[in-house]
């Protein structure tokens, strides 16, 4: 059982919590009215604004929807006046624009161009629009007058300011001086003018469906680049003299003022071969003319009563060795104008890029080098025509001016064809054929020249009295001696006549080969012909001196230069050959002196017993000996002090060995007669002493006495 004062306590627990629900329910309830109150007026708030909204709105709409027809109204009139404003524009292009393009586009272009798109806007209009309008024909006049204004306007500026390029810049551009930094570059057109013409090329490709402006550019810039090219040449022509001065590579003061240039260095003995050779050519074949040596290094003098060559020209052949400065002029010039052109047609097409739309530029340009490359080559036809008929007169110097133009044009042809690609094959093939025209002349040239050296007649007023070097000798070697300089291209010249399957190959060693085998063949021919010259001599001892002494040059000649190892190509014992030659010749001058040396035999000689006395016909025998030997001696000393051997070398052993073998069997004869009492006036038979028979040999071959 629960007690009874623990259940009242739990009552009355029970009871006052029962009271707070009821306080806290009377509470809620309480709440709920009000919010109730508050939401019923909150709705009835509500109600009201949306009403007045509704009533709002009812009168709103209206007025918002005429007001957004009112501004499309205003659109749709503000269209229609700038439409109207537009297309009324169109009929006053014709006057706005009356001026501009009466004046035309000088100094003003973007503002010229600008009132043409107006004018072909308007065109448009009126071909869309209205295409019976007599404003189309109006604005159609105008548009074509603005075209040819343009175009007028094109040509002008080409013509004003293409000027042809200086010739001391040309210079400097085909020169890579090092001491200038950099490649030099040929401005044809100032910037702003360029500018302006490639605006105008545009313009006249897009809009103006025109081509005609191609044909002025390339007729323009045509005539500058042969201007440019005739300027280069007339330069070299005006300045032949200082030119030589001012571009030759031996000269090593820089102009300060000018751009400097560095020449192809060509042989400085060519133009003194070209004179020799025409001399030879003139006299040595017309028999007008005695022999001359040609100055070599151990050859002390000249012989007795022969000018020097070079004296010879001087007096008789001053006009042709001016000729000669001339033509070596022209040659320099057509070298240089060949670099010019490739130089100055690389520049013409980099500038022609920038102006000629892309697929027109292969034929412009094609069309643009003609005149220059044509006149080249004709230049280049009248130096073969003139070697031809040069060739023709037996003058094979003319090969000389062949040889340098057209290994400057074999080393150009790489540059050549790189800048012709694209043109056509008839301008492609203009440099082959001017060089095969060359090679065929210059070999023609070449077998030309070993015949005449084969069949030079033997002429007795040519021959060298003294027994010198022939001038046949001396041009043939000087000829060979050319070749060295150009050796590929006379090698490559020979090559090119060539139809063996081997000369397909066109090696280098194959023209060397052929280049030496050509030099053998002309040196066997001058061989073989000096041999048949000597038989002219009646004296066998001035035959073979004479032999003696071309052969002599001959070796020397080959030794000093560079044709002994080109020789040696195909003719391994050539020298050894030339020395036994010179050998047997020396052998048989010697053999003359025989017939003074037969008189100091012990042939006939009596031999005298002790306290025996000579008999009449023995002492005849003795004297007979004597007078024959002093006969003899003052003969051959008296026929050959005249003659000459220029190398003093082979002089002194020559004198050398016939003092030893005279003077040695003298004194043997002296010896054995010294006993003998064959005359009471012996000075007048033992004229000389053997010393003074070594000075009279001592003065054989003296040109001086």
């Amino acid at each position: 059982m629960i007690p009874t004062e623990d259940a009242s306590a739990r009552k009355r627990e029970i009871e006052e919590k029962l009271k707070q629900e009821q306080e806290t329910l009377s509470f809620i309830r309480e709440n709920l009215e009000k919010s109730d109150q508050l939401t019923k007026g909150m709705v009835s708030i509500l109600s009201s604004f949306e009403s007045r909204l509704m009533a709002l709105e009812n009168s709103i709409i209206p007025v918002h929807k005429q007001t957004e027809n009112l501004q499309r109204l205003q659109e749709n009139v503000d269209k229609t006046l700038f439409c109207l404003d537009h297309v009324i524009s169109y009929y006053h292009v014709a006057k706005d624009t009356d001026k501009i393009i009466r004046e035309g586009p000088t100094g003003r272009l973007n503002e010229y161009l600008a009132c043409i798109a107006k004018i072909q806007k308007a065109v448009e209009y009126f071909q869309d629009n209205n295409p019976d309008s007599p404003e189309l024909n109006t604005v159609k006049v105008r548009f074509e007058k603005g075209k040819e204004q343009l175009e007028a306007e094109f040509r002008a500026l080409l013509t004003r300011y293409s000027k042809p390029v200086p010739p001391v810049l040309i210079l400097d551009a085909i020169g890579g001086d090092e001491e200038l930094e950099g490649e030099v570059t040929l401005e044809h057109l100032p910037e702003a003018v360029l500018q302006d013409v490639i605006c105008i090329a545009g313009w006249l490709v897009e809009y103006g469906r025109n081509q005609d402006f191609m044909n002025v550019y390339y007729q323009i810039r045509s005539s500058q680049l042969d201007r440019s090219i005739k300027g280069l040449k007339e330069h070299f022509r005006k300045n032949s003299a200082s030119s030589a001065l001012l571009y030759s590579p031996a000269v090593q003061t820089k102009r300060k003022d000018t751009p400097t240039k560095k020449v192809p260095k060509r042989p400085g003995t060519i133009r003194k071969a070209q004179n020799l050779l025409k001399q030879y050519s003139q006299h040595g074949l017309d028999g007008k003319k005695a022999s001359n040596l040609t100055p070599l290094e151990g050859y002390d003098h000249e012989p007795r009563g022969v000018k020097h060559l070079s004296d010879t020209l001087s007096d008789k052949h001053g006009a042709s060795a001016g000729k000669d400065d001339v033509m070596d002029v022209e040659i320099d010039s057509y070298i240089h104008c060949i670099s010019a052109f490739v130089k100055l047609a690389q520049s013409e097409y980099t500038l022609l890029t920038e102006i000629i739309p892309e697929h027109h530029q292969k034929k412009t340009f094609d069309l643009l080098i003609q005149e220059a490359l044509d006149n080249l080559m004709l230049d280049g036809d009248n130096i073969v025509a003139a070697a031809r008929r040069a060739i023709m007169r037996h003058d094979y110097s003319a090969v000389l001016t062949i040889f340098p133009i057209l290994r400057h044009l074999k080393h150009t042809k790489p540059d050549f064809d790189t800048t012709l690609q694209g043109t056509t094959a008839r301008t492609k093939n203009k440099l082959p054929t001017l060089i095969t025209s060359m090679e065929t002349t210059g070999a023609k040239a070449l077998e030309e020249f070993a015949d005449s050296i084969k069949n030079d007649p033997d002429k007795e007023y040519n021959m060298p009295k003294d027994g010198t070097v022939h001038e046949l000798t001396s041009n043939a070697i000087l000829f060979l001696q050319q070749l060295l300089d150009f050796q590929e291209t006379a090698g490559a010249m020979l090559a090119s006549q060539e139809t063996s399957s081997s000369a397909s190959s066109y090696s280098s060693e194959f023209s060397r080969r052929l280049l030496s085998t050509y030099i053998c063949k002309v040196l066997g021919n001058l061989q073989l012909n000096l041999l048949s010259k000597s038989k002219v001599y009646e004296d066998q001892a001035l035959s073979a001196i004479f032999l003696h002494n071309n052969y002599n040059y001959i070796l020397k000649s080959l030794e000093k230069s560079e044709l002994i190892q080109l020789v040696a190509v195909t003719q391994k014992k050539a020298e050894s050959s030339y020395r036994e030659l010179i050998q047997q010749q020396i052998q048989t001058y010697q053999r003359s002196w025989m017939k003074v040396t037969d008189h100091l035999t012990e042939r006939n000689l009596p031999a005298l017993q002790p306290g025996t006395k000579l008999k009449d016909k023995e002492r005849q025998v003795i004297k007979d000996k004597f007078k024959g030997f002093n006969d003899s001696l003052e003969e051959l000393c008296k026929i050959q002090k005249v003659w000459a051997i220029p190398d003093k070398e082979q002089r002194d052993a020559i004198r050398h060995a016939q003092k030893k073998l005279i003077s040695d069997a003298y004194r043997a004869f002296l010896h054995r007669c010294a006993n003998m009492p064959f005359t009471k006036n012996p000075e007048k038979y033992n004229k000389y002493t053997p010393e003074h028979v070594e000075d009279m040999i001592d003065k054989l071959f003296d040109t001086s006495a």
